[in-house]
């Protein structure tokens, strides 16, 4: 049986206000719902380690989803970091800010880590993915058109790898694809399926 046949039985609840990730999840056939906008100040301790930031705002964000979960719910949230030379880059506050980000970005290798948080009213998991990422050399006109036309402001790293700076900037990609969008979706659909059966590791190596 295929996984979204699997899941009809599960009231699937995606707490993100990302719409790649709607439209990820989405284009995977499993139903979900989105759920209703509420408020999770992300902030992380100074000393966590750069890639166990993504995941473990992941979970913060399932905990302070406002609702009890029924029995039959999953409840999906995911965060999306960027790191480059040991530094998180989070969302630029402003176009000047993005313009520096993807400077600094220009002719360099990032990685880009997704965490994930599945959470049912019994039982967690937690996962992360990543992808390295690499920048061709950008001119300082190709940063301000993209910045002004796109305006990535709600995007860690100030970039979209689907908009038409990964067209005309990436060099190369190590790892998902998806995962640079904001959901590593080959990895979701498995973990969901160790999740739902209940197994306590999901063998991905």
């Amino acid at each position: 049986m295929l996984l979204h046949d699997k899941l009809k039985s599960y009231d699937i609840v995606l707490a993100s206000a990302s719409p790649r990730r709607r439209e990820l999840l989405r284009a995977t056939g499993i139903e979900y719902r989105l759920a209703p906008k509420f408020e999770c100040e992300e902030c992380y301790p100074a000393t966590l380690a750069k890639e166990d930031v993504a995941p473990y705002l992941s979970r913060l964000k399932s905990y302070a989803y406002p609702e009890a979960l029924a029995l039959n719910q999953i409840l999906i949230t995911a965060d999306t970091t960027v790191i480059l030379d040991g530094e998180v880059l989070g969302k630029p506050a402003d176009e000047t800010e993005a313009r520096a980000m993807l400077a600094r970005l220009s002719g360099a290798e990032h990685s880009v880590v997704t965490g994930v948080t599945l959470r049912m009213a019994d039982r967690e998991r937690t996962f992360s993915s990543v992808s390295k990422v690499c920048f061709a050399p950008l001119s300082d006109e190709q940063i301000s058109h993209y910045v002004a036309t796109y305006r990535p402001l709600d995007k860690a790293g100030a970039y979209g790898i689907q908009e038409w700076i990964g067209y005309v900037g990436i060099e190369r990609i190590e790892g998902s694809f998806y995962n640079v969008m904001g959901l590593p979706v080959q990895r979701l659909c498995r973990e969901l399926e160790c999740f739902i059966e209940a197994l306590p590791e999901c063998c991905l190596g």
